[in-house]
């Protein structure tokens, strides 16, 4: 792999595991999907990195759970859930246009339905 492409991998993983952290005291701002993708490009430039954001204690067993089981932990079920509600609920109030509005509601709605349908991981019953 060249070095630029290396360099590349490497500052998306910094970046998105910057976002993620943000994430963690933004109740709008998501942090497993950016964990995600943090080890994704972590894995190709850096897999050291990415194995420490595997075992760091806070976010490393969401990664762990959907790398390996395409699982979600409930506790993450019900804070998506709740900050889609919220999402909604302010799409609803201060989106004008009626269709745009339609279709971030059902979107959202269907990404909620989506994540609640996903299994829990095995560790995790």
């Amino acid at each position: 792999m060249s070095p630029l492409r290396r360099f590349l991998y490497i500052a998306i993983a910094w970046i998105s595991f910057t976002l993620g952290l943000i994430g963690v005291f933004l109740p709008l701002m998501p942090t497993t999907c950016f964990m995600l993708l943090a080890v994704w490009a972590a894995s190709r430039g850096s897999p050291r990195f990415a194995l420490w954001i595997r075992e760091h204690p806070r976010f490393g067993p969401a990664v762990v759970a959907w790398e390996g089981e395409r699982a979600i932990p409930r506790h993450a079920k019900w804070l998506a859930a709740g900050m889609l509600g919220v999402s909604i609920l302010v799409l609803s109030l201060t989106v004008a246009v009626l269709w745009l509005k339609l279709a971030l509601i059902v979107g959202l709605a269907l990404l909620g339905a989506w994540i609640l349908t996903r299994p829990e991981p095995a560790l995790g019953r």
